[in-house]
């Protein structure tokens, strides 16, 4: 069993940054991938991003390219999604999931385990 426990959203002004910080219990095995869903008000769940435990993979969405950035620290058990230049389209609560064998691909019914969400404002 894993456990997720994400953190670090707020309310930022557009241009600005934020860190999200997903950390994991249990045990976490090199294929397992981590990532990022969020879901918007009135919209479906949107994958955001995720990486391979391994490290040695990484997916990001389309719309976050470039400004989006995942990593992972073994050591802490911790992914980060670093934010940079927030637009209003990016409020959503940010969900962190984990997937115990993840083929590299967004569908979020490969994500077995989720966080409990937290809220992404930008707004000026």
């Amino acid at each position: 069993q894993v456990q997720l426990v994400d953190s670090g959203g707020g309310l930022a002004q557009p241009g600005e940054s934020l860190r999200l910080s997903c950390t994991a219990s249990g045990r976490i095995f090199s294929s397992f991938g981590i990532g990022w869903f969020r879901q918007a008000p009135g919209k479906e769940r949107e994958f955001v991003a995720a990486i391979r435990w391994s490290g040695d993979y990484k997916l990001d969405s389309d719309s976050v390219k470039g400004r989006f950035t995942i990593s992972r620290d073994s050591a802490k058990n911790t992914v980060f999604l670093q934010m940079v230049s927030l637009k209003p389209d990016d409020t959503a609560v940010y969900y962190c999931a984990a997937s115990t064998y993840w083929s590299g691909r967004s569908y979020d019914r490969e994500f077995d385990y989720w966080g409990q969400g937290t809220q992404v404002t930008v707004s000026s």
